[in-house]
């Protein structure tokens, strides 16, 4: 069954804690994927922080929210400009933790003509999983959190701490081993899953099935995003709802679902109704998908609104 809006009561603005990866990306655009070993000449290539909580938050903080990020980094100069980049993005990385003699996370993407992706990332063995340096109690006033589940014991604590105090509880739930999102997915108040993830996880053939299956399994509101054709999540009544983004020629997919997760979670605090929420990530995600550069695409207040306004 879906669970409420919020938890908790409508928690407007205020500061929101994102747990999980952050990478340095290189990303290059092609002008059609390689069908086979060789070489590949890109047309353009930019360089960014990325990863799923990291480019949530950077987010959240563009549509003018509050973000601090909890991650983990290595002792390298690829660390460093993960962590200049997103301040300059506006997060807060107080709470990003460096490990001594371990490289940091890494990605190469390209991304085609139709705005496809092919990404490759690494995460150095070496980053410790151990969850005592958590600011938990900080965490405790947030107004919300979210998590994704690149590190599972991280998640699991911000998410545990985040219930102990009745706030609310994202799950950015993408693809990965099913015991361990179903296991995320009972600590939150909120999953929105993509749509590979929905199918794995509910062995379903299809989204709107997906969603029922998840929603009557899990305790908590449940929504799929699924590319072009939107968002489904179940309403109280236990009807399949969906809404489409805004129509876009895309150029670039990359960090779309991270956009989205960021404008969700900042909608949730803003006490925006499930419809609007929805609506309102949807514009963001849909505006990045026309810029190329991942995240770097990521779409002002004042530009998602104006899209809002067009429909």
């Amino acid at each position: 069954m879906p669970g409420p809006v919020a938890a908790g009561g409508a928690h407007r603005g205020g500061r929101i804690f994102f747990c999980g990866s952050a990478t340095w990306d290189t990303i290059y655009r092609v002008e059609r994927m390689p069908a086979g070993p060789g070489k590949v000449l890109p047309t353009a290539m930019v360089e960014i922080a990325h990863g799923m909580a990291a480019s949530a938050a950077a987010t959240a903080a563009r549509l003018g929210g509050s973000a601090s990020l909890i991650s983990r980094i290595g002792s390298d100069a690829v660390g460093a400009r993960i962590i200049a980049d997103l301040e300059q993005a506006g997060v807060d990385c107080r709470h990003v933790r460096t490990f001594e003699g371990v490289g940091s996370p890494l990605s190469t993407v390209i991304v085609d003509a139709e705005g496809e992706r092919l990404v490759v990332p690494f995460y150095p063995p070496g980053l410790g999983r151990e969850t005592g340096w958590l600011p938990l109690e900080e965490i405790r006033t947030a107004s919300a959190v979210l998590v994704d589940i690149r590190w599972p014991e991280g998640a699991a604590a911000v998410l545990d701490a985040a219930r102990e105090a009745d706030i609310p509880r994202v799950l950015d739930a993408d693809v990965g081993e099913p015991s361990v999102i179903a296991a995320l997915t009972e600590r939150a108040s909120h999953a929105v899953f993509s749509e590979p993830a929905a199918l794995a996880v509910s062995g379903a053939s299809n989204v709107p099935e997906a969603v029922r299956s998840l929603a009557s399994r899990f305790s908590c509101f449940v929504a799929v995003t699924a590319g072009g054709e939107g968002c489904f999540w179940m309403d109280e009544a236990g009807e399949i709802c969906q809404e489409r983004p805004p129509r876009i020629k895309a150029v670039d997919t990359l960090a779309a679902g991270d956009v989205f997760h960021g404008a969700f979670v900042l909608g949730l605090t803003e006490g925006m109704p499930v419809r609007q929420l929805i609506r309102f990530a949807n514009a963001a995600a849909a505006l990045k998908c026309t810029v190329f550069g991942g995240r770097a695409g990521t779409p002002s207040r004042d530009q998602v609104e104006a899209a809002l306004a067009a429909v």
